[in-house]
């Protein structure tokens, strides 16, 4: 019999989440129907937005239900096929999440091609979720215009390091990132090509960020959220706009973070603060595809990983991101 070890939740945190709030599984598969394929994971995500489908709350997706294995990106290959669609050997990505081996209907999984040179995990970043998040925030979401100065927040994440080479390559003025170290603040000036970064524990986010833009930003990224966007509607240029992508400062709270304190300036400069989802920009892919690959051909684009290996330490790897210990996209490796 075909087995799959996986993760799963075992109880809903109360602040941040813990060990004892998972448990590893491993679970018989059934054999193939029609139609069905079973895949092994080459690599799972694990990403910010999983808190909050921890919680028992109504949001944009369903809650992770306790005792089940837990959704989320991974790219694998086919081991086994009873489709037409796909065959052994084909590299795919799904949501079926955090397991090594994966198995369902051939319609839940997208074939993709493999990119010489570069791990199968670039579909989990630099060309998948990861990439299109930074592209629509960008594009759609802030309008983001030739000579407009950028922020970026927590912007030595996945998401951010990519925002801020996009911004860089769409024509920004100015690039400017928030990261947690003095090494990542050097990582996001040399690698990634920022203009300027500061590390927000040195002092008030609402006193560095003025210093770094004394004319002022047009469009910000936020990834962090409380103090990191109080501090850019205060440097917004008249007409800005903000793609709130994120407020990881937030996701653990117990108890309520009060809003910024200066929201009486989105009147007064014409400001547009705008969430999103990047499910509901998925019509951007293909455009989106196209420019990546030729970035990340040309070496434009660059992407770091933090890789873990195993499926046993896909929690501690969640935990870590989650505490800010990943540089790029952090990814368990199976």
């Amino acid at each position: 019999m075909a087995t799959s070890t996986g993760i799963q939740l075992t109880s809903r945190p109360n602040g941040w989440p813990d060990p004892s709030d998972f448990r590893t599984v491993r679970t018989e598969l059934p054999a193939l129907q029609a139609g069905e394929v079973r895949v092994a994971n080459e690599f799972i995500s694990v990403d910010p937005y999983m808190r909050g489908r921890m919680n028992d709350a109504k949001s944009y997706v369903p809650p992770f239900e306790l005792g089940e294995t837990m959704e989320g990106g991974a790219v694998g290959r086919v081991t086994e096929s009873t489709s037409d669609e796909l065959s052994a050997g084909d590299l795919v990505l799904h949501s079926f999440g955090w397991r090594d081996v994966a198995q369902g209907p051939a319609g839940k999984f997208r074939k993709v091609e493999p990119v010489e040179g570069l791990p199968s995990s670039v579909y989990l970043s630099a060309l998948g979720m990861t990439g299109l998040t930074a592209y629509a925030g960008l594009t759609r979401i802030a309008g983001m215009q030739e000579n407009d100065v950028v922020f970026v927040s927590g912007a030595a994440g996945a998401v951010g390091s990519t925002a801020g080479q996009m911004a860089r390559l769409l024509g920004a003025k100015q690039v400017i990132g928030s990261a947690g170290s003095a090494e990542k603040v050097s990582l996001l000036t040399g690698k990634y090509g920022f203009t300027d970064a500061f590390n927000y524990k040195d002092a008030p986010v609402r006193e560095q960020l003025p210093a770094a833009a004394p004319d002022g930003i047009d469009v910000y990224f936020d990834n962090v959220g409380g103090d990191h966007l109080e501090a850019a509607i205060d440097v917004f240029n008249t007409h800005g706009r903000a793609a709130l992508c994120g407020a990881i400062s937030q996701y653990n709270e117990t108890e309520k973070s009060p809003g910024p304190d200066n929201m009486f300036q989105l009147v007064g400069k014409n400001l547009t603060l705008r969430g999103f989802i990047v499910r509901w920009h998925e019509d951007l892919q293909p455009e989106f595809v196209e420019r990546m690959s030729g970035w990340l051909r040309s070496g434009d684009v660059v992407f770091e990983e933090t890789v873990v290996d195993g499926i046993d330490n896909s929690v501690q790897a969640f935990l870590d991101m989650m505490a800010g210990a990943n540089t790029g996209k952090m990814v368990v490796k199976i």
